[in-house]
């Protein structure tokens, strides 16, 4: 039989391949061309595509590497796969339901897991599996992918003992779903892989805290495995949020979607927001409890909640007998045409040279010492200040709570004293999780709760908020994480409930990005995300739940 030819178009080169060749062939003949290793392929300019596929007709294609956001996330979740593929063969695959491997959150550039069921996770345990990685890496197994029926699936993970796996599934509606494969051994992932172990080269593990951290590369290095560097404060709160998600008994989607479908859901909600303002509550007794604080500094990521969280501590504050007044560092910004550039030649919002931090420093420390003080006003529209405002006086009892990405870092009140300042760090970090093995980024999170909020209070689509999030993190890498461990306290803003009402508003959004769009790539991997979630509406959400500040209807007009 007379082979058939395809044109493949590669950077705007035509190329002939065999009908059938692989994707991963292909890449192999470019690979030089490129400084990081090709992980995934872009067809057609929509379609991200596994290089194990093959060439089924003329097409176009886009070397996605380890170095963009796509590929990068691929390489991480096949060297999770990789290690509890090592984890099982370490322990012995005759009991899989007595040992349970539990990818629970990330910390820096690596992902915090536990392995329950074996009796020491110490050294010896570190070095046989780290060693069991690399031989896996030295043998590049082939990771294959199989479609089979969702029943099936369900029995396979029961006899796994992925019971999380196993009632996840259960709300498929799907008929059949793809599992992965290392040999005998098959798992759930949502998302890509890579085609074979031997590409999987760069990791580390590290004992933390009773478990292990897998430890990975950085993005913009994607061949180089920095040092794990312990951030104490936020594995607490991170760890709190586990144990808070394990003793509700929602610590996956398949058990949030149970809870919805078989509980009172009301009760769940009330119970979990109960549980944030008593945090809140004590952050506040906390503030009052140290009489020499005069200034509540609060900073976080794009979408955490800092305003409604503020409005909620500043009621908090009254009750312990003090009189908050809010700030917003927002209103520092230096006239417009004083804003830096990035190398864009676009304003930089984001940068601390943005803030006229002189002024701000100055009128703090006047507003310390009695003085009445005229504070500005940043008009946005004409992109200056004004200072026509009554003047502002601190009395005995009077403490302002400052709201701004710069908040915990130093240079911002480098001109007060510590003892005077008390430090909040606010983020969404997500404790629920798909299952076991599939974690859902606290990013994620933060990314719908801001297309919601975009769209009802700005009107932006859904289009044009995906296509400004990579800059918006980019800022937060540079100007808010740095300084997390600088906190006093860190609080978690994230809801375990939330993603189940968040569902009814930001489907049709995704839904509404065109094809032809470089943000549908990202749109259809959300939409996909949602469709684990069995939704809710937003009946029992109190009006003054931190998720108002994003759905609308609350009581603090956020």
């Amino acid at each position: 039989m007379e082979s058939q030819k395809c044109k493949v178009t590669i950077s705007g080169k035509e190329y002939l391949y065999e009908k059938g060749t692989s994707y991963q062939e292909i890449a192999k003949d470019f690979q030089k061309e490129y400084k990081r290793q090709i992980a995934l392929v872009m067809l057609d300019g929509h379609r991200l595509q596994e290089l194990r596929k093959q060439v089924s007709g003329d097409c176009t294609l886009q070397f996605i590497t380890t170095q963009d956001t796509a590929g990068y996330d691929t390489y991480r979740r096949s060297v999770c796969f990789l290690f509890i593929k090592a984890v099982h063969d370490v322990i012995g695959h005759e009991c899989p339901q007595q040992v349970r491997v539990r990818i629970h959150f990330s910390l820096g550039a690596g992902f915090y897991c536990t392995v329950e069921g074996i009796d020491h996770v110490g050294m010896e345990f570190q070095w046989k599996v780290e060693e069991r990685m690399y031989e896996l890496v030295q043998q590049r197994l082939p990771i294959t992918k199989e479609l089979i029926h969702t029943e099936e699936a369900v029995e396979l993970f029961h006899r796994y003992g992925m019971f999380d796996k196993e009632r996840l599934f259960r709300y498929r509606r799907s008929s059949y779903v793809n599992l992965y494969a290392m040999n005998e051994f098959r798992d759930y992932y949502y998302g890509y892989m890579m085609p074979d172990t031997g590409d999987l080269k760069y990791f580390a593990l590290y004992l933390y805290q009773g478990g292990i951290v897998l430890q990975m590369p950085l993005k913009d290095e994607p061949e180089k495995v920095p040092l794990f560097v312990p951030k104490d404060k936020l594995f607490r709160v991170l760890s709190e949020s586990v144990r808070w998600g394990d003793q509700q008994e929602i610590d996956t989607v398949g058990a949030l979607n149970d809870m919805i479908t078989q509980d009172d859901m009301r009760e769940i909600v009330l119970v979990q927001e109960a549980f944030q303002e008593r945090k809140i509550g004590e952050i506040a007794k906390q503030i009052a409890d140290r009489p020499g604080v005069k200034f509540v500094l609060i900073a976080g990521p794009s979408s955490s909640g800092k305003t409604t969280f503020s409005h909620r501590l500043s009621i908090q504050l009254r009750v312990n007998g003090l009189h908050p007044h809010p700030i917003s560092v927002d209103n520092y910004f230096v006239d417009r045409e004083k804003t830096p550039k990035d190398e864009d030649g676009n304003y930089n919002f984001e940068c601390i040279e943005a803030i006229d931090v002189e002024k701000f420093n100055e009128d703090m420390s006047n507003l310390l010492a009695g003085e009445e003080v005229y504070l500005p006003v940043f008009d946005f529209k004409t992109g200056k200040r004004n200072f026509e405002t009554k003047p502002k006086k601190l009395g005995e009892n009077d403490i302002l709570v400052i709201e701004g990405i710069h908040c915990l870092n130093p240079k911002l009140t480098e001109q007060l004293c510590d003892d005077r300042k008390f430090r909040i760090y606010i983020s969404a970090l997500t404790q629920l999780n798909i299952d076991e093995h599939n974690r859902i980024p606290s990013t994620d999170g933060r990314l719908i709760r801001r297309l919601v909020r975009d769209a009802r209070t700005r009107g932006a689509s859904a289009t044009k908020t995906i296509s400004m999030w990579p800059s918006v993190r980019r800022g937060e890498e540079k100007n808010i994480f740095p300084y997390q461990e600088y906190a006093d306290v860190m609080f978690n803003s994230s809801l375990i409930y939330e993603l189940a009402v968040l569902k009814q508003y930001v489907e049709p959004l995704l839904l509404g990005v065109s094809k032809d769009s470089p943000e549908y790539v990202e749109a259809k991997r959300l939409l996909k995300f949602l469709d684990y979630f069995v939704g809710i509406g937003n009946d029992n959400v109190p009006t003054n739940s931190l998720l108002r500040e994003f759905i609308g209807g609350g009581c603090f007009h956020v």
